[in-house]
């Protein structure tokens, strides 16, 4: 220490004597986006004829079109005035590191057969996937055995080595010992991990921390397991609870202590109860959700990321229980967008394959649900925005990233436009063009 100080004091003294001072940062380029019609994602109604200069990576004005000419008369344009723009989508629920597990066969030939490396360059492929959809932000919620490799996937598109969106990372997820795959019956063995194995509270709260310090930006931990319904005439979708009460209370006291928010995987209605005891931020497929645990989460503002497309893709292999579960969920998150409940985008892709369904069908579902196109909207992107806590992503406004996706027709009219996107800008660059 005493020979680094003295290298760094003589450094700090030749460094200012023969430093140049570095030139002038010239201004951002100016780009002027012509939008036939924009949904802004905060606005109940779309606007006609907008102008959208964008500054760098951000949106420096909205307004009409022939008003944002006059601060424009440099900018390159951009002229989408024959479509539709909208803010970048988010998926709150994303698995960059997976490839589809819709059995237990192909989930462990992932983790056995596939190191870390290729998975990571798999999932360099995928954050481009993504981005070419329009997602110009995920929440990729856990590795799925690849430990903290989301965090590498993210800082190379943060330093722009790799295309690909917004990351937030929550690298391992947590569930107790012998309650997530890989389990063998074969002792002898020590297999590879999907999650990160936490028992007791003060396991509990140093898994937290091993995390945060390794890059998460959220927390995610199993809330349940092994689903099933009730016996008539209990129509409930249960679940066997994964963490004492008093862990996981410990994972999310810890995690807010950090600063980091939690997500609870949470399908069966037991595992909803459990994970809303212990104060989680958002509930992940909820499946089981009754009106009554609707109720929890409105009153509490917690956030229900459904997962739906995944849903589907995995009824069929798996079989039993999950097929009439994909039901279950359609008619809770019907009731549940009647009472308002913070229902946002997520797909869970990763659980699908990322080359075989456009993540943005998602979209499709709740309006199929229930929702208005307007309202589907909003949850893949101010909503989204939101759970996130984010307040420059999610929106077309002054100030925010310039995030911008555009499609041909009118998605409030066919809400299928939006897995037909044309156009894609994030923070000012362009890497989808009509």
């Amino acid at each position: 220490m005493r020979y680094l100080s003295v290298s760094l004091v003589t450094l700090a003294v030749t460094g200012a004597a023969g430093a140049q001072t570095p030139p002038a940062a010239g201004p951002a380029p100016l780009i002027l986006v012509k939008a036939g019609r924009l949904i802004d994602g905060r606005a109940d109604a779309p606007q006609s004829g907008v102008g959208i200069l964008v500054e760098g990576d951000r949106v420096k004005a909205v307004g009409p079109l022939a008003q944002i000419q006059g601060q424009a008369k440099a900018a390159r344009v951009i002229d989408l005035s024959q479509m539709t723009v909208l803010p970048g989508f988010i998926d709150a629920h994303t698995h960059l590191l997976l490839q589809g597990d819709p059995t237990a066969a192909s989930y462990n030939e992932q983790l056995l057969y596939e190191s870390t490396a290729y998975r990571a360059i798999l999932a360099a492929r995928n954050a481009k996937i993504a981005l070419d959809h329009g997602f110009t932000t995920i929440r990729d919620l856990e590795t799925e055995g690849a430990m903290y490799a989301d965090v590498d996937v993210k800082r190379a598109v943060d330093r722009g080595e790799i295309p690909g969106p917004r990351i937030f990372a929550s690298t391992r997820a947590m569930a107790p010992t012998g309650m997530y795959p890989i389990v063998s019956d074969n002792w002898e063995l020590e297999l590879p991990h999907g999650v990160q194995p936490v028992d007791g509270v003060e396991g509990a709260r140093l898994a937290v921390r091993e995390q945060v310090a390794h890059g998460a930006d959220w927390i995610k931990f199993y809330s349940d397991r092994r689903y099933y319904f009730g016996a008539a005439p209990d129509s409930v979708l249960h679940s066997w609870v994964n963490f004492t009460d008093d862990e996981a209370r410990a994972i999310v006291d810890e995690a807010h202590r950090l600063g980091r928010k939690v997500a609870a995987h949470a399908i069966g209605s037991d595992g909803i109860a459990a994970a809303l005891r212990a104060g989680v931020n958002s509930i992940e497929h909820g499946d089981g959700m009754t009106d009554s645990l609707a109720d929890v989460l409105l009153a509490r503002g917690v956030y229900w990321v459904p997962t739906v497309t995944v849903a589907y893709y995995v009824a069929g292999p798996r079989a039993g229980v999950w097929g009439p579960m994909v039901e279950h969920q359609r008619r809770a998150l019907a009731r549940a967008v009647k009472k308002g409940v913070r229902i946002v985008l997520g797909t869970d892709v990763g659980g699908f394959p990322w080359t075989e369904l456009n993540q943005a069908k998602e979209f499709e579902y709740y309006v199929q649900y229930g929702m208005t196109p307007m309202q589907a909207i909003k949850s893949g992107t101010s909503l989204a925005a939101e759970l996130l806590g984010q307040r420059d992503v999610g929106m077309v406004a002054p100030g925010a990233y310039a995030d911008l996706v555009a499609v041909a027709g009118d998605p409030l009219k066919d809400i299928t436009e939006l897995t037909r996107v044309r156009f894609v800008m994030k923070g000012g660059v362009t890497y989808v063009s009509p």
